[in-house]
């Protein structure tokens, strides 16, 4: 159960491999939601990719996911979270979303979407992520910055 990790910047040479694990990690909830599309899946991250704003997971000698955290005036973005399924169930992701949210400088909320039936969800709450909004196929979360006073 080890969750020791690195997270190295993203360069614009991830982003195959990036959409890849993408469609590989959210298959499963896009198909019980009848939404798979193996070149919707991949594009809509080729079209939106950030680099600015993305890090690898890097843990065990390899890269095993990514997460984005997307500044706004009113929030940070946790987006394209990702840990490969080998990785997963091991407490990394837990251990990466609890560093993020922790080494955050400014006093902002964090917000995130993750699609209905989504274990991940789970792992959400548990960082305090609270409801925010939700419709058919997503549901806004949100949580205070553990750093705020």
């Amino acid at each position: 159960m080890s969750a020791d990790f690195a997270l190295r910047p993203a360069v614009a040479s991830d982003a195959a491999w990036i959409a890849e694990l993408r469609a590989v990690v959210m298959r499963p909830d896009l198909e019980r939601l009848e939404r798979f599309d193996p070149v919707r899946v991949r594009e809509r991250f080729l079209n939106g990719f950030q680099p600015e704003y993305t890090y690898i997971i890097h843990t065990d000698g390899v890269d095993a996911g990514v997460i984005a955290v997307r500044p706004e005036p009113d929030a940070r973005w946790i987006e394209h979270f990702y840990v490969a399924p080998t990785h997963q169930g091991r407490g990394l992701g837990t251990a990466v979303l609890r560093h993020v949210m922790t080494a955050s400088v400014d006093e902002r909320p964090f917000r995130l979407n993750v699609l209905q039936g989504s274990a991940a969800r789970h792992l959400y709450e548990r960082h305090g992520f609270l409801l925010e909004s939700e419709d058919p196929i997503d549901v806004f979360m949100v949580a205070p910055n553990p750093n705020a006073s």
